[in-house]
């Protein structure tokens, strides 16, 4: 995942996961996607208080002021990111990382995502903490977090590429 559009909607996502089952936030994807407009950030950075009850008034997705805030003021933010969202997460992509051998071997959070955690909020950005980023990165291809012996190991960043 590359262009700004598809990393700000798994950033939205990430967030809007935190404290839920990543299984609620996947079965109302599409509920997400139809309510913040495709996660399309010049449209979801256009809107209002209106635009925000209406949100608060969907059931189909998760209905938390402080999230739904958060992902407006971050469409905001995103427009404002010299060089795009998707290059300054990938600025963060480590070039060789050994292998989890075991799940135990996965981090919640990285010296890296602290990081761009940082560099987020400096920039306006909300409900981006370093483990948000970090599921973000793995949910982008940024870092690939399969097991040593996975059978999908080493294909993450080929398929972010494309």
């Amino acid at each position: 995942m590359r262009d700004d559009v598809g990393i700000f909607e798994r950033l939205s996502l990430e967030a809007f996961q935190s404290g839920l089952s990543w299984l609620t936030i996947l079965r109302k994807r599409e509920n997400f996607r139809s309510a913040f407009a495709g996660f399309d950030p010049a449209v979801v950075a256009r809107f209002g208080p209106r635009d925000e009850e209406r949100l608060l008034a969907d059931a189909g997705i998760v209905r938390n002021r402080a999230k739904v805030s958060a992902v407006i003021q971050n469409a905001r933010a995103t427009l404002a990111v010299p060089g795009g969202l998707a290059d300054l997460i990938w600025r963060y992509a480590a070039a060789s990382v050994p292998a989890p051998a075991t799940t135990a071997d996965v981090p919640a959070q990285t010296p890296a995502s602290a990081a761009c955690a940082k560099e987020l909020k400096g920039l306006g950005f909300a409900f981006t903490g370093p483990v948000t980023v970090y599921a973000t990165f793995q949910a982008c291809g940024v870092v690939d977090d399969h097991l040593a012996d996975c059978f999908r190991r080493g294909t993450c960043a080929a398929a972010a590429s494309r």
